[in-house]
């Protein structure tokens, strides 16, 4: 297969100074198209040495290794030896091989968590990754938690202080950078760390780390609430559209996004004829049944419903 490149300036034909040059992969040569000159023969292919014609064939026959993940103390960069009792042809290893591998193994994973440092986020990432099976959080924001986390590390906000608590902080913040609907009363429950006490190191790695939050959206709590209490989604269509309404009178200004979307939802419901109690939705939402009342009846003179 010979393949055209266009060479740069310097690397010019000796021969007629042209610059359209053939790769020719078989022979391994790069050939002057005007003149027939072989610019430069024995050319190793960096290529791989497997075949593929489709994108899913070549990510499958791809060997090279997992990505980067700030969510693993090491980066996921460190290799583990394993376990096996025999060799690459099969063979059973003899006994003193395999007690010195599993020396080699032990020393292998003590040298991973040499340092102080390491040891922090190896405690660190595994109460994230036990936080975020909990919480149900998707891979990419457990690695901005991470990397929040790192910051922390890095700026020495975690000495002196709990590391559970810096890392549940880590994660809610995160969520909030993200607009993921997660709470703090949520992620307090998962740790074992009081929730004044998350709140607090939240507050402090605000300030610390210079993090601008988004505003809150109470639209995006729309879906959390109606999933548990089972409404449909042109109940939720309709929901989202009186918080878009009140969100342009600039009636939602100040107020807990987690009551408006319940008070939404709410109206909906009663507008669309499904019937859920004040009370289903106000457990749903982790509200009080006197702040959806409040809510609701706010949203009702704002945007003057008939209801």
């Amino acid at each position: 297969m010979k393949k055209a490149i266009t060479l740069q300036n310097e690397d010019l034909c000796p021969e007629c100074g042209g610059t359209h040059i053939v790769q020719d992969s078989d022979s391994g040569e790069l050939i002057c198209s005007s003149c027939g000159l072989v610019v430069k023969s024995s050319m190793l292919n960096d290529g791989p040495e497997w075949r593929a014609f489709t994108p899913s064939e070549k990510n499958s026959r791809s060997r090279v290794g997992v990505p980067l993940s700030f969510a693993v103390h090491d980066k996921g960069l460190t290799t583990m030896i394993g376990r096996v009792g025999r060799d690459a042809f099969g063979r059973q290893i003899p006994l003193d091989t395999k007690l010195q591998m599993l020396r080699l193994r032990k020393w292998q994973i003590r040298s991973r968590v040499h340092s102080s440092v390491d040891r922090n986020l190896a405690q660190a990432m595994a109460e994230l990754d036990r936080l975020s099976d909990k919480l149900h959080i998707p891979p990419s924001i457990k690695e901005k938690a991470a990397v929040i986390y790192r910051k922390a590390l890095e700026k020495g906000l975690v000495r002196g202080r709990s590391i559970n608590a810096i890392t549940a902080a880590s994660l809610y913040a995160a969520c909030r950078l993200t607009q993921t609907p997660r709470t703090l009363r949520e992620i307090s429950n998962q740790s074992p760390i009081a929730k004044k006490d998350i709140a607090r190191c939240y507050r402090l790695m605000l300030r610390e780390l210079k993090m601008q939050m988004p505003k809150p959206d109470a639209k995006l709590r729309v879906p959390k609430i109606a999933a548990k209490v089972g409404v449909g989604e042109r109940t939720q269509q309709a929901a989202v559209e009186l918080l878009r309404r009140a969100t342009k009178l600039r009636t939602t200004a100040g107020k807990d996004p987690m009551g408006l979307a319940a008070a939404a939802l709410y109206i909906a419901c009663v507008m669309c004829d499904e019937k859920r109690t004040q009370k289903m939705i106000a457990d749903a939402a982790g509200v009080t049944e006197v702040t959806i009342r409040n809510r609701y009846k706010g949203l009702k003179e704002a945007l003057e419903l008939d209801i």
